[in-house]
C-alpha cells in the first residue's frame, strides 16, 4: 500500500454513498474511494492509478458521478455535523485565498459554450491559474470554499464564502451559519464587507489598509472612528495558512490537472473531508 493514500474506511457511509443499481455486481465503494484518494494525493493521471484499486475507467466514472450529484459535499457535511454535535468546531473563522497553478492538461475544458471563467480558470502573467477562497474554523479545518479564476480579487468572494458556511444540526433546528468571530487580512478591508458583517452581527478582526487610514485621518472628525482591531486575535489568522498548507499536501490540489470546475471542486471537497476525519 502506497504511503500517499492510506485506506480510509471511515469515509464510506452507506446512508451517504449512492446504492448500486440493478445489473452487474458493483465494485466495492471503499476500494474505489481509496483509489480516488490515491489519485488526488499523488496528482497522477487516472490511467496510472494502481490496478489494486480497480479499473481506472470505473474510478473516473464514479468520481465524476459523485462530483456532479453532490455526494462528496454530503460526505463533508456529514463529518461537520458530527464535529459540531460533539462541540469540536471552533467558530472563530479565518478567511483567505490561495493561488493554484493550472497544468496544461487543465486547459481545453470548454464545452456547451462554457468559458475558462466558468471552469474557474483565469489567465495572468504566470499563465492559467485558479484561486481557492476558503473559510476555516479555529482548528484550521475547511468550513466552506469557492473556486474562481486566479485573477479574481479576494474581497469580491468574501460574502460568497461566508454564505456557503452551513453546518446542519445533528437533531433538529436550522443549520449553523454564523461564526462567533471572523479574522481576515487587510485585503478584505472594505466598507461593503464591514457592513455585511455588521448586518449579520458578526464581530471581525480585519486591519485597515494604509490608504484607508490616511483617508480617515485626512477627513478629520468626519472620517469616523477606526474599526476595532485586536492584535491578539489577529495572531490566530495563521490557521487559514496552515489549512492551505495541509490541503496542498495533496499534489492534485497544489497543481490543478482537472479540466472542469466540478472535478476540481470535488477534489478539494474530498481533501477537506479527510482533514475533518
Amino acid at each position: 500500500m502506497s504511503g500517499y493514500a492510506p485506506d480510509c474506511p471511515e469515509v464510506v457511509e452507506h446512508p451517504i454513498l449512492p446504492l448500486g443499481r440493478t445489473g452487474r455486481p458493483r465494485e466495492d465503494d471503499r476500494r474505489i474511494l481509496n483509489g480516488i484518494v490515491w489519485k488526488i494525493r499523488t496528482g497522477s493521471a487516472w490511467r496510472d492509478v494502481p490496478e489494486r484499486y480497480g479499473s481506472w475507467q470505473t474510478l473516473y466514472t464514479r468520481f465524476r458521478r459523485w462530483a456532479l450529484d453532490g455526494t462528496f459535499t454530503a460526505m463533508l457535511r456529514h463529518a461537520q455535523v458530527g464535529a459540531d454535535a460533539s462541540g469540536d468546531i471552533d467558530w472563530l473563522v479565518a478567511v483567505d485565498s490561495t493561488i493554484v497553478r493550472a497544468h496544461q492538461h487543465a486547459a481545453g475544458g470548454r464545452k456547451g459554450g462554457r468559458t475558462q471563467a466558468d471552469h474557474a480558470l483565469g489567465r495572468s502573467r504566470g499563465g492559467l491559474t485558479s484561486k481557492i477562497h476558503l473559510a476555516c474554523d479555529g482548528a484550521g479545518r475547511p468550513l466552506a470554499f469557492a473556486l474562481t479564476g486566479g485573477n479574481v480579487n479576494d474581497c469580491t468572494q468574501f460574502t460568497t464564502v461566508m454564505n456557503a458556511i452551513r453546518v446542519p444540526r445533528a437533531t433538529t433546528g436550522r443549520p449553523r451559519t454564523r461564526p462567533e468571530h471572523v479574522i481576515a487580512d487587510k485585503g478584505y478591508s472594505s466598507r461593503a464587507i464591514r457592513a455585511y458583517l455588521r448586518r449579520r452581527h458578526i464581530p471581525a478582526t480585519i486591519p485597515e489598509r494604509a490608504d484607508q487610514i490616511a483617508g480617515r485621518v485626512r477627513r478629520g472628525s468626519r472620517g469616523g472612528r477606526p474599526p476595532l482591531f485586536s492584535r491578539e486575535l489577529y495572531k490566530r489568522r495563521n490557521v487559514v495558512e496552515r489549512c492551505f498548507n495541509r490541503l496542498k499536501q495533496f499534489r492534485g490540489l497544489a497543481t490543478r490537472y482537472d479540466k472542469t470546475a466540478e472535478s476540481y471542486q470535488a477534489a478539494v471537497t474530498l481533501a477537506s473531508l479527510l482533514m475533518w476525519l
